[in-house]
């Protein structure tokens, strides 16, 4: 599975923005995708996911309320779109396509995108 992520930029804080993931096709191993963020120096954080079956998501306390992500089975396509951007924001997005378990958890697969920079300034 082949992921191109698209979108990122720069914003002025309170800002917006929206991500795009798009996937070469889909396997039966992949229930779920994710969109995660990394700064240099630091873990990589899971951000938010979402469900093909149903769409069910689950996002980081630090997004809630801010972020939506959202998906176009028909396109193999992955959205987030991030309203009310902070400063600490800033950082490359990634978007995995990997699969949630029976306890909620995601599981990210091997099959990463290439990373899109978003810088949000004060």
């Amino acid at each position: 599975v082949h992921l191109v992520e698209s979108g990122g930029g720069l914003a002025q804080a309170g800002g917006s923005l929206r991500l795009s993931c798009a996937a070469s096709e889909r396997t039966f191993s992949i229930n779920a995708m994710g969109w995660y963020r990394q700064v240099p120096g630091e873990q990589r954080e899971l951000v938010a996911v979402i469900t093909i079956g149903d769409g069910s998501t689950i996002y980081a306390d630090s997004v809630k309320g801010r972020f939506t992500i959202s998906r176009d089975n028909a396109k193999n396509t992955m959205f987030l779109q991030m309203n009310s951007l902070k400063p600490e924001d800033t950082a490359v997005y990634f978007c995995n396509a990997g699969f949630t378990g029976a306890n909620g958890n995601y599981y990210p697969s091997r099959y990463w995108g290439q990373g899109t920079q978003v810088t949000v300034s004060s």
